[in-house]
């Protein structure tokens, strides 16, 4: 499985990362730009998560779910066969949703395993990451009289993108974790900033936990592993929300509580209604007469 997953992911990954390195000769900024291009091929399944997230919502404030809500408060089996029903008849399926982020998902762990791959350090890492290269790469670099590539110069702003970054803290001597705290507070950002606010409490629980932990996870991940990665995790975060704010989707108010809110849209009353194809009622005899 992992051939088939190195060979469809992660080694073509690898050869763009290391084409843009030859032509850049800055591995720390090959790494942004490589974190962008792969962020903007994917705006597409986001565009589309987003959407599906606005129906979710849309339907959850409807008459018919709050009176489906209502009919059957203590029948959860009769609920979720209801809740299927009220789906199929607006035309929405709950995995649209879900499927663009699971195609992300195998992306955004490729493009990870694609920088520490590229990083590699000691002989024993150096042979795969070789054979990995496509020959044409090869013999294109090798006509360029590109001969830096391999093994990677990882210093970027006095950074070792091999090693995990700490920095001294003033004359104090002691040292911080200035990229995992840089991680962390953006990861949170970020997710304040693009959480969909959801009608049902265990999603609306899910969400808070997420935006809670996911920071402390990646911060501790950057702590200890390469600080590549935490170049990788800042870009990532920071384009995340320009293509959020690009889309009208951002919610400032997460984050700063005190800004002004923007009027809320009323849900519609019915949405099946609403749905449903606009019927042109038939001419009555005095219309007849009135046109002829």
């Amino acid at each position: 499985m992992s051939i088939y997953w190195n060979a469809l992911i992660v080694d073509p990954m690898t050869n763009i990362l290391l084409s843009i390195y030859a032509v850049l000769g800055n591995f720390g900024i090959a790494i942004i730009l490589f974190t962008i291009l792969i962020r903007v091929a994917t705006s597409p399944l986001m565009a589309k998560q987003i959407k599906s997230s606005q129906k979710m919502q849309e339907i959850n404030k409807s008459k018919e779910w709050l009176e489906i809500q209502t009919k059957y408060k203590g029948d959860r089996e009769k609920l979720s066969a209801e809740q299927m029903k009220l789906y199929q008849s607006l035309g929405y399926n709950p995995m649209g949703g879900c499927l663009p982020t699971l195609i992300q998902f195998p992306v955004i762990i490729g493009l990870y395993q694609s920088i520490t791959h590229a990083m590699a350090a000691s002989p024993m890492q150096l042979l795969p990451l070789t054979n990995s290269i496509y020959p044409f790469l090869s013999e294109t670099f090798a006509r360029m009289h590109i001969t830096f590539l391999i093994p990677i110069d990882q210093y970027f702003l006095g950074m070792n993108l091999g090693q995990p970054y700490w920095t001294p803290l003033l004359n104090t001597g002691i040292e911080i974790p200035i990229l995992a705290i840089i991680v962390g507070l953006t990861t949170y950002v970020q997710s304040k900033l693009t959480v969909m606010p959801s009608a049902d409490p265990q999603s609306s629980q899910m969400n808070s936990m997420m935006t809670l932990y996911m920071p402390i996870f990646l911060g501790y991940i950057t702590m200890n592993y390469a600080s590549g990665l935490a170049i990788y995790f800042i870009t990532t975060n920071l384009v995340g929300i320009g293509q959020y704010a690009m889309l009208g989707k951002v919610n400032w108010r997460n984050v700063v509580p005190f800004l002004p809110s923007k009027p809320e849209i009323e849900a519609p009353k019915s949405i099946v209604a609403k749905s449903k194809p606009r019927t042109t009622k038939p001419k009555t005899e005095t219309s007849k007469k009135t046109a002829k």
